[in-house]
């Protein structure tokens, strides 16, 4: 694929999704990346749940999702809590909608280096642990507090990054996902400094933080090689969440 490391250390790019119940699957993974040295990681939302893609909770998307939400818990070691099971999949006024959470990621990574990992992250505890409505304002602006975020400062950042902001890094995503030949959410493309680049699968990584953060550390080496590793990539389209 192209080149799309502009910096001179290895870095390993996050195609995801707020919503997308793999990239939960994968945060692990994400955690320990973040601790390898000489590897940046940086990350791309997608908008899986933008536009016409958004969808209400209804009893059949409870259905359909809770099979996926248990085999991740069984295979990742994830935690699913009641406040996700019976709390927000059973309220049928909640709306998934990856835009405001995609712009809350933006806006605390525009006020903190890192920020926007940190905000990833809580955000999928708060869907799928606590069961908030991660789409609705007031959320993000409890969760940026808790992250320590200056109310003010964050309002502001979220103001600026709204809209057009964020459709230009949703369709930056997607152009990205496609170069690296993803199909679908989480995908993770590394890119060495010397600007060539690498899609690695994660479905053999995912459980195994410690083996894959080792892995990383080898290949974020000057000596390594991008390559693919594994098969049977984690991957959530629009409508659906397979492994």
């Amino acid at each position: 694929m192209a080149a799309v490391n502009d910096n001179n250390n290895t870095t390993l790019h996050y195609i995801f999704d707020p919503m997308c119940g793999w990239c939960y699957a994968a945060a692990p993974l994400v955690d320990a990346a973040r601790s390898v040295p000489g590897l940046s990681v940086e990350f791309h939302g997608g908008g899986m749940m933008t536009g016409a893609n958004r969808r209400p909770i209804t009893a059949q998307w409870r259905d359909y999702v809770m099979p996926h939400d248990r085999r991740i818990a069984e295979l990742t070691g994830q935690p699913f809590g009641q406040g996700y099971f019976e709390g927000l999949l059973r309220d049928t006024g909640a709306v998934m909608d990856s835009e405001p959470p995609t712009t809350a990621v933006l806006a605390a990574e525009a006020l903190r280096t890192g920020g926007g990992l940190d905000m990833i992250h809580r955000l999928q505890r708060a869907h799928y642990v606590e069961g908030r409505r991660i789409a609705d304002m007031d959320v993000l602006t409890a969760v940026a507090a808790e992250l320590g975020f200056d109310a003010e400062a964050f309002a502001s950042a979220f103001a600026r990054l709204s809209g057009e902001a964020t459709a230009q890094h949703i369709a930056a995503s997607r152009q990205l996902l496609q170069r690296a030949g993803g199909q679908g959410f989480p995908t993770f493309v590394l890119a060495q400094a010397d600007g060539t680049a690498s899609r690695i699968d994660i479905g053999p990584w995912l459980g195994r933080a410690d083996e894959w953060k080792a892995q990383l550390a080898t290949l974020a080496a000057p000596s390594g090689v991008a390559a693919d590793v594994g098969a049977g990539q984690a991957s959530c389209g629009p409508d659906s969440c397979a492994i």
